[in-house]
């Protein structure tokens, strides 16, 4: 076993992410003896802390509301998810009482961790699910997420969960056995067992889409998944659902993805990779050099202009002249209050407006840079 396998194998806390099409059977139910295998893997690790992300909700719910395929408005989307929830939380839960072990359902959306309170709340939940013993079945809220507030797919969720727990390992399980140069159903494709950094991937074929046709993800997102948990300092095994148990033991099998940076400020990965900006605050030269170079926070004398509508504690864009974002955070006024504050200090504001306006337009602790 290599170092890195090993590595791999003493991982103590592990996010485990599966896709729909690994749960579930072709027609869209779930399938009870693909969830028990994978249960059967997961509870043979009684030493590892596994936080499980689950897709398969709207596929789950597809079924039973007699839907032949998955559907492309969101209000049945939705409806899906809230009648698939149930039956594969029930799955997981009677599944894992097999080996005495309790689970949790929790549900989020960008919004909820993308705010600060929200973000503790999230944190501390799975920390306590941990802490009791229990394994944590987590899962975009699609009952209630719209375009504007969702993650996108499960894999992202992945990473970023992986991210706020702290974990050790995201495994990242498919219905492909790891990447590939190239599609890996055309004779000659090579599965690439390392990835040290992006130059790895030059000249990589992804696709855009999964096979089966009722998730969302395709190993355009697992990449970029891996991307965002590799970049955090979590380093990424991706293979396929039924290799689970080699993947999880340190074996040599899928992709190994090695990290490529450190952890940062957690809520501020979130920031970055799971909100969706509301609009966008644009800033003069100066305002752009403070911001970008010396890191400080925006005030209003920096602010040039103010683009679409949001409301205070909403993630925005913040844009130099040329339009170009430069970084993102959390506005700590409405839109329709900036351009009154434009241009002028703080104290001017307070002695006018009162001392609520004797603050930032977005706090550095709020705020994330998306180039320098």
């Amino acid at each position: 076993m290599t170092a890195v396998r090993r590595d791999v194998a003493e991982a103590r806390r592990v996010v485990v992410k599966v896709g729909s099409s690994s749960l579930t059977t072709a027609r869209g139910g779930l399938d009870a003896d693909r969830v028990d295998a994978l249960v059967d893997v997961l509870a043979a690790h009684p030493e590892k802390e596994i936080v499980l992300i689950s897709s398969g909700a709207i596929a789950a719910g597809l079924a039973p509301l007699g839907l032949t395929r998955r559907p492309r408005d969101l209000a049945r989307q939705q409806a899906a998810a809230s009648v698939g929830q149930g039956l594969l939380v029930a799955r997981y839960t009677a599944s894992f009482a097999r080996y005495g072990r309790r689970v949790g359902q929790v549900l989020l959306t960008a919004d909820d961790t993308s705010r600060r309170a929200h973000y503790r709340n999230a944190r501390r939940t799975l920390e306590q699910l941990l802490t009791m013993g229990a394994v944590p079945v987590v899962n975009e809220n699609d009952t209630v997420a719209t375009e504007e507030i969702r993650f996108g797919d499960n894999d992202r969720l992945a990473a970023l969960v992986a991210h706020l727990v702290r974990a050790d390992l995201l495994v990242l399980l498919s219905d492909v056995d790891g990447l590939y140069d190239g599609d890996p159903r055309t004779p000659g494709a090579r599965r690439i067992e390392e990835v040290t950094g992006p130059a790895d991937l030059a000249g990589v074929s992804l696709g855009s889409a999964g096979r089966s046709g009722v998730g969302t993800g395709g190993m355009v997102t697992k990449v970029d998944a891996a991307r965002i948990a590799t970049g955090a300092g979590v380093p990424v095994v991706l293979t396929s659902a039924v290799h689970a148990a080699d993947a999880l033991a340190g074996r040599p099998t899928g992709t190994y993805f090695h990290p490529t940076g450190r952890r940062s400020a957690d809520r501020l990965l979130w920031l970055a990779h799971a909100s969706t900006p509301r609009g966008a605050v644009v800033l003069d030269d100066g305002a752009v050099e403070a911001v970008v170079k010396r890191r400080t926070s925006l005030l209003p004398a920096g602010v040039a202009g103010v683009e679409g509508e949001f409301s205070a504690g909403d993630p925005v864009e913040l844009r130099d002249g040329g339009g170009r974002a430069v970084a993102r955070g959390l506005v700590n006024f409405d839109s329709r209050e900036i351009p009154r504050l434009i241009g002028r200090s703080t104290r001017e504001l307070a002695r006018e407006l009162g001392p609520a306006y004797e603050r930032e337009i977005v706090h550095r602790d709020d705020l994330v840079l998306l180039r320098q």
